[in-house]
């Protein structure tokens, strides 16, 4: 064999001797090799109440509010509380100069009554008098009618008879047309005094009267709007004015608000705001406040607001103590359904697909994990109900399932704060 074939041949089996130690220690370590293990966090479902929750955000606003503005324009004569000062419903706020007011208040004062003497005096004197006398006038015409009447009369039968001439009887009857004229006027002036002109004396009388005492109350309420009361109890929160300033008509003077209690204004979707009632359970959280604050709903609007079309819901938080400030915004939330028995999971364990579609990773005697499609519920913070396709026996990772295969073998850890894994620990506390 040639030196050239020799060596060829020497390198054939130098390289296959190398194979076949290369895929012998392959194979050794690949039989030698651990299975690899996930280690996750499991539990049981629990079995307990659950209640859903709207949430939203909102603003503080006062029970009550009254931005106090004047009727007239005039200079402030005097300011009886400051900032910060609490009030009650019709307590004097400030005064205006009013010299000017109260000078008419006097003249209208007198003009009233001077209008009721008048008026005195035309329905217990002047009208009555006048009445009086039209009766005596139509007496006295009556009187004379029947005199003349019976002299007429007596002179007809004494000129038939022939003892006195025929002028004489003329005389008495042209005087007897005389005084039936004098008694047709008493008699119409009598008939009008009962019908118009005692009446309409009286009428006119009662009118002057009137007249004068609304231009009396009308100087009077001029004269009260230089005072400023406060309408509601509260606390005055803004004065802009010092004494001495004007004071425009329809600027604010004074803000009172009653802060006794707040309102939380929110609005939510039509269909969440089917599921509340006045008087459900709610609770706001404020910045620099630890725990959060208990609330109530105390108003759900009858009606979609044009804009958003949505519904506007009022929270009423008692505020006795003064914590808390109009203005200041919080997040709100209401309780607006509760299941007594509800089977839950934490919601880190929810696995939701594109689709939207939900399941849960679960351990199965085998130590392997498989996913398990399931039907979520009310969600209350980190619980998530479980309506269909799990039970409380179940095994369900809470922690470490995202990302994991369908078949991965698995070991459940021991929870932060515990020394050892115990898979069956959640199912314990049922």
């Amino acid at each position: 064999m040639s030196r050239a074939k020799r060596r060829n041949w020497l390198h054939f089996l130098l390289a296959s001797a190398i194979a076949l130690f290369v895929a012998a220690t392959g194979c050794a370590k690949k039989e030698n090799a651990p299975e690899v293990q996930v280690e996750v966090q499991a539990a049981h479902p629990t079995q307990g109440p659950i209640a859903a929750h709207i949430t939203s955000d909102a603003v503080l606003a006062p029970l009550a509010q009254a931005a106090i503005a004047p009727k007239i324009s005039a200079p402030v004569k005097k300011f009886y509380v400051q900032r910060g000062s609490r009030v009650k419903a019709g307590e004097l706020l400030a005064t205006l100069e009013n010299s000017d007011l109260t000078a008419a208040v006097l003249d209208n004062e007198g003009s009233y009554t001077a209008a009721k003497a008048v008026y005195e005096a035309s329905t217990r004197a002047q009208v009555p008098e006048d009445y009086q006398k039209a009766e005596l006038d139509f007496a006295q015409a009556k009187a004379n009618l029947d005199l003349n009447q019976s002299i007429v009369n007596s002179r007809k039968q004494l000129f038939a008879d022939g003892a006195i001439p025929g002028r004489d009887l003329d005389t008495a009857t042209a005087a007897l047309v005389q005084v039936q004229a004098a008694y047709d006027t008493a008699k119409k002036h009598l008939e009008s005094m009962k019908s118009v002109s005692h009446e309409a004396a009286l009428k006119e009388a009662q009118g002057q009267l009137a007249s004068a005492k609304g231009k009396y109350m009308g100087a009077e309420a001029q004269a009260s709007y230089s005072e400023i009361h406060s309408p509601i109890n509260g606390v005055v929160t803004d004065r802009p004015l010092f004494a001495g300033e004007t004071a425009a008509a329809g600027t604010p003077l004074l803000t009172v608000m009653d802060t006794s209690a707040m309102l939380a204004k929110i609005h939510i979707s039509q269909l969440l705001g089917q599921r509340l009632q006045v008087g459900d359970a709610a609770s706001i959280t404020v910045s620099g406040v630890d725990d959060s604050i208990p609330a109530k709903v105390s108003l759900i609007s009858p009606a979609l607001d044009p804009g958003s079309t949505t519904v506007e819901v009022w929270l009423r938080i008692e505020n006795k103590n003064g914590m808390l400030k109009a203005g200041a915004p919080v997040h709100a939330s209401i309780s607006s359904k509760t299941i007594q028995s509800a089977l839950k999971v934490p919601v880190a364990a929810i696995l939701t697909a594109q689709d939207g579609s939900k399941s849960v990773m679960v351990i199965g005697a085998d130590g392997i994990a498989h996913k398990k499609p399931v039907e979520a519920g009310i969600q209350d913070g980190g619980e998530m109900q479980i309506t269909n396709g799990l039970s409380q026996s179940d095994l369900v990772i809470n922690e470490g399932a995202y990302g994991l295969d369908d078949g991965t073998k698995v070991k459940v850890a021991a929870p932060s704060g515990e020394d050892k894994p115990s898979a069956g620990k959640g199912g314990d506390d049922q």
